[in-house]
């Protein structure tokens, strides 16, 4: 697939080998495209720059996008060593873990507000500050990710729930806004698979499981597959789509009893 030939992008959300963000940032890369990457902490610094290092000369910069200063300092980078850009991956997402095991009346302000911050928020402030980048290359594509516990009761998915409605929510209004510019804004609304943030959902497995017996196709979906749904919201062949989350879950989303 070449249909990324020559493009740059941005993608967020990088923990580790077994993160989203990681198999949609292989598979741009074999699509052609030069990518930077991010880390938020020191501590996943070193799992980052260990996958960037098998990348093609990818550029690398720290962004915790709970900050509005590093976001901008993000921006400068990419500026710095791009000048311009076609496509942003955001895969941050994050809740305190009581937002996520304890019943969802109990959540807390502060967890409410840190989940919504970090797993909503930053689309937005990550996308404004890239959306001159893309404007520069006659646009440009916006995907993030979300799951179907936004629309349904998903247990110990709890307030994470309510942070990807959110951001589902976002990505219609920001399809709205920068239309104009040419800059289309998608999600991908993926089946459960074992990344470190699944981690933190506890009966992780079940939802596996049931996955598997609900599911039309009868299985999970693998990394790859929603690697390919993301090359092509990512390049051309979806130039006319924006505003839209797409399924990729075996067809779990259609299923009643």
């Amino acid at each position: 697939m070449g249909d990324l030939a020559g493009k740059q992008g941005l993608v967020v959300g990088v923990a580790n080998k077994r993160s989203i963000a990681w198999g949609i940032a292989q598979a741009a890369e074999a699509a052609g495209a030069r990518l930077a990457l991010t880390y938020p902490s020191d501590r996943l610094e070193e799992n980052v720059r260990e996958l960037a290092a098998t990348l093609t000369n990818p550029v690398v910069g720290r962004c915790d996008v709970a900050s509005d200063a590093q976001i901008a300092d993000l921006g400068a980078l990419l500026e710095r060593e791009f000048g311009g850009l076609d496509f942003f991956v955001h895969g941050a997402a994050f809740a305190p873990q009581p937002g996520l095991s304890n019943p969802f009346v109990q959540t807390s302000r502060e967890g409410f507000r840190v989940a919504l911050d970090v797993s909503a928020y930053s689309l937005i402030g990550l996308t404004r500050a890239v959306a001159p980048l893309m404007a520069r290359r006659g646009g440009g594509s916006v995907l993030t990710r979300t799951f179907v516990g936004s629309q349904r009761v998903f247990t110990n998915y709890n307030v994470m729930g309510v942070a990807k409605a959110a951001l589902e929510a976002s990505v219609r209004y920001l399809a709205s806004d920068l239309g104009v510019q040419n800059i289309r804004v998608n999600a991908i609304s993926a089946g459960p698979l074992k990344t470190l943030a699944a981690a933190g959902i506890a009966g992780f497995s079940n939802i596996l499981h049931v996955y598997r017996e609900r599911a039309p196709l009868r299985r999970n979906v693998e990394l790859s597959e929603v690697a390919d749904a993301a090359l092509f919201l990512l390049g051309p062949a979806s130039r006319a789509i924006t505003g839209e989350i797409l399924m990729v879950d075996s067809g779990f989303h259609v299923t009643g009893i």
